[in-house]
């Protein structure tokens, strides 16, 4: 069987971007964050013990019920006084 040049060619790039994540220091969650956003992260699992799958889906509800009600401008100014 013949490779498919193409498989690859992304399989090669997806390979070199995780390797440039892991040189700078960035952890996969679900994605690859920052150290002050793993941090963060941490900091919400040890408060709440809430799972990944719950840290996960209970942000995407905080972010949209704040998009309904018109307060993400609040949140995201809550978030930079509180360096986060």
């Amino acid at each position: 069987m013949e490779k498919h040049p193409k498989k690859v060619a992304n399989a090669e790039k997806q390979r070199r971007y995780r390797q440039r994540q892991k040189e700078l220091g960035n952890k996969q969650v679900r994605g690859y964050v920052t150290k002050e956003a793993m941090d963060c992260y941490n900091e919400i699992r040890e408060k709440t013990n809430w799972t990944d799958n719950e840290v996960l889906s209970n942000a995407l509800r905080i972010t949209y019920a704040a998009y309904k009600c018109g307060q993400i401008k609040l949140l995201n100014e809550w978030l930079k006084d509180h360096k986060r």
